[in-house]
């Protein structure tokens, strides 16, 4: 055997033992027994994903540095454990959003930066991103316990806050776990044209096991479980605000219903579209070369929605509560963006605005 063959023979050993996930999805990559030419697709990602990529890091960069600055330029701005969620969740998202000009880059010209950085910024993205669900979590948890059971939230106010830094280790160090499938798969791997890309390179398992339980704990623990917690916490809280006789209530209830819809509309049409893709690497359902590209447009399209998520955190979560609109406002003032006198008055019409995503001491059952 001469060189040449053996070189051929020893690449045909190596692709026989892993799973190649293409540039979008994971779907599979044959039809007829020929390989599906997924150039439509990465000609796609170039138009689309460059653009939209870089509009959500400014946006998104600009609202979750305002929340870090706030947190950590103004003394005893830590008060509450939503308070040490929102920090966590904003660093979480900043840290996030760091990946994306990456996989912007990756989407104009493949991916020239080594397997190394392709395991650590995949990794990176995971981590974070699981994160920030899991943080979005500890806040409705939190807003259960602060408005559903008002007495036993006072009662241990200074333990909570002790907790919320506990509970922040264990949401870090749970999604890092998560993530070794990233450390494990990921890779730069190249096509027959010769671009590379990063991607999942998972073992050609039976069934492919592999590919199939990492999709469904991405499933489970960074959408259903959030989703379920939520629902249970924000059902419960709005039960007890429809108790109360107060006209901020209703305020309150929209800025619940803006969290929750947000949250819906972001993150359950591409785990929808990740359940697709984990039934299709059990059963390969699809086989038709055009459908496989449209799925991937599909799927592509879906993930830059659930990406847009970490943008809109901030103004869900922080900017709606009166204390920190105050802290925004003065941060402005001292900036110099801002005239005094206009602010006080939107200040003053502010504070009789109250939501429930606001941090008060003397309107707990409707505040953060």
């Amino acid at each position: 055997m001469n060189v040449t063959d053996f070189v051929t023979a020893l690449t045909e050993k190596m692709t026989s033992e892993y799973d190649y996930e293409g540039s979008s999805t994971t779907m599979g990559d044959y039809e007829d027994g020929s390989v599906c030419d997924r150039s439509a697709v990465r000609q796609f990602r170039s138009y689309y994903e460059p653009a939209l990529y870089w509009i959500i890091v400014i946006l998104g960069a600009i609202g979750n540095f305002l929340v870090v600055w706030i947190y950590t330029h103004f003394a005893n701005r830590l008060k509450s454990m939503t308070d040490v969620y929102l920090l966590n969740l904003a660093l979480a998202d900043l840290f996030f959003l760091c990946t994306l000009p990456f996989w912007a880059a990756d989407s104009l010209s493949g991916w020239t930066f080594g397997s190394a950085l392709c395991k650590i910024v995949s990794a990176i993205y995971k981590i974070n991103f699981l994160s920030s669900m899991f943080l979005l979590t500890c806040i409705s948890v939190d807003r259960y316990i602060v408005i559903v059971q008002t007495t036993k939230a006072q009662n241990s106010k200074k333990t909570r806050l002790l907790y919320s830094k506990l509970i922040c280790v264990l949401v870090w160090i749970l999604a890092a776990l998560l993530s070794i499938p990233e450390f494990l798969f990921a890779r730069s791997k190249s096509d027959d044209e010769g671009n590379h890309f990063c991607t999942m390179v998972y073992w050609n398992n039976e069934n492919n096991r592999t590919k199939i339980i990492v999709l469904v704990l991405e499933i489970c623990m960074g959408f259903c479980i959030p989703l379920i917690v939520m629902i249970f916490c924000y059902s419960n809280i709005i039960r007890t605000l429809l108790k109360t006789r107060n006209f901020q209530k209703h305020k309150a209830l929209r800025v619940i219903l803006a969290v929750v819809t947000v949250f819906v509309i972001s993150q359950l049409p591409y785990n929808g579209m990740l359940v697709l893709e984990a039934t299709q690497a059990a059963n390969t359902t699809i086989t038709d070369c055009k459908e496989l590209q449209r799925f991937d447009i599909t799927g592509q399209v879906l993930k830059s929605l659930a990406y847009m998520h970490s943008c809109l955190n901030p103004f869900l979560y922080a900017f709606v509560g009166v204390r920190f609109r105050k802290d925004v406002i003065r941060v402005f003032q001292s900036f110099g963006c801002c005239r005094t006198a206009k602010n006080s008055k939107l200040l003053s019409g502010s504070l009789h605005r109250p939501s429930v995503m606001s941090d008060t001491d003397t309107t707990n059952a409707l505040s953060l």
